[in-house]
């Protein structure tokens, strides 16, 4: 990025991840030195009337180390004992950091489907909403207390990306112990380049990243491209930057290396939500002609569905395809539950009546439900 940095103060709402690696030493605990610079920062950017959320990673590193477990993976009820242990230690760190500055913390924590069942994703936005208002700084974390493998998000990059999209963020701040986006594995490849700016996220880009299933995937560069995905489509621009050092947003405006992913949509907060929706329970296929309709504005009829995959409720998120395996071109609310929708799929609406023998809904996915990808 170019050596004048970035100036922060253009986005009204920033929403910062923080890496464990960044907040806690496995040695000797939290590093409450680099978490007080970063404190720092924050107030700072208020004081420049930027509002400022947090999603703070840390809880189990940090209770594993209070807990005395030794390295290496840890059983499912290590985890959320270091869980349990970690959150009142995390949560009292920045509420006394940020206290330093006259900044009042509030702890949230959620789940995956807090931020994807519609009605607890506006509980949960209002909550965070009325912190904000109120003038203090939300601090969110995963529930990985009570939260099991299937029910988690498992990194807190999309967690960060969902949180944003969820509030309205202008930007998200990945802060991690790397500095961006590279062409190649900067580790193993001495040619690597640091990419600055990514425009639109393409198949090259997502290449870069590496394959979803890889061993180091898993909260590394894919998590944070699919975080970017998220974040960008729904209108919020995202930041991957090094925190290594002492106060890393100033950093960030001072010029240091970085990678910017710039915004590719403008979607409302409803549409934002459709848009980052993580998990979406069933695919519908669609022809040409749907196709068409949905790019001209309209909503998608069970008359240009040609076959329904997936369990899903009504009201559930479902991707909308145009090829055979190909990649989702739009995302959606199903009006109908997907045994309903399964029958009526290719069908008029002057049929759908007497096979489900009740009147028709006005769409399978209404416009007012769905987002073009």
């Amino acid at each position: 990025m170019s050596e004048r940095g970035i100036d922060l103060s253009r986005w009204r709402r920033i929403t910062i991840k923080v890496g464990s690696a960044l907040l806690v030493d496995r040695q000797s605990g939290l590093r409450g030195e680099w978490l007080a610079a970063l404190c720092n920062d924050i107030a700072d950017l208020r004081q420049g009337g930027t509002e400022i959320l947090v999603v703070s990673s840390g809880a189990i590193a940090l209770g594993r180390t209070l807990l005395g477990l030794p390295n290496g993976s840890l059983k499912l009820e290590e985890n959320q004992a270091s869980a349990a242990m970690g959150q009142i230690a995390l949560s009292s760190a920045w509420s006394n950091a940020l206290a330093a500055h006259d900044i009042r913390a509030g702890q949230i924590l959620i789940t995956l489907s807090d931020t994807e069942a519609r009605r607890r994703y506006l509980n949960a936005r209002a909550t965070i909403g009325t912190l904000l208002k109120h003038g203090a700084v939300p601090v969110i974390n995963e529930n990985d207390t009570v939260a099991t493998e299937e029910i988690r998000y498992g990194d807190n990059d999309r967690l960060a990306a969902r949180v944003a999209t969820m509030v309205g963020s202008d930007l998200l701040i990945l802060l991690s112990d790397i500095d961006g986006l590279y062409t190649a594995p900067p580790a193993t490849d001495p040619n690597a380049e640091l990419i600055a700016s990514v425009p639109h996220i393409t198949p090259q880009i997502e290449a870069m990243a590496g394959d979803a299933g890889s061993e180091l995937s898993r909260g590394g560069m894919r998590t944070k491209i699919e975080a970017a995905k998220i974040a960008t489509n729904a209108g919020c621009a995202m930041i991957i930057a090094s925190g290594k050092e002492l106060s890393p947003i100033a950093a960030i405006a001072n010029g240091t290396r970085l990678t910017l992913f710039e915004t590719t949509g403008s979607a409302k907060a409803r549409k934002g939500w459709i848009a980052g929706s993580i998990d979406c329970t069933g695919q519908l296929y669609i022809d040409e002609g749907a196709e068409k309709a949905l790019h001209s504005g309209k909503s998608l009829l069970p008359a240009g569905i040609r076959r329904v995959e997936g369990a899903f409720r009504r009201g559930d998120p479902v991707s909308i395809h145009r090829n055979e395996g190909g990649v989702p071109i739009a995302r959606g609310l199903a009006a109908y539950d997907s045994g309903d929708a399964a029958l009526i799929a290719g069908r008029r609406n002057a049929e759908i009546e007497a096979i489900l023998n009740q009147p028709p809904r006005s769409a399978m996915v209404h416009r007012d439900d769905l987002v073009l990808l």
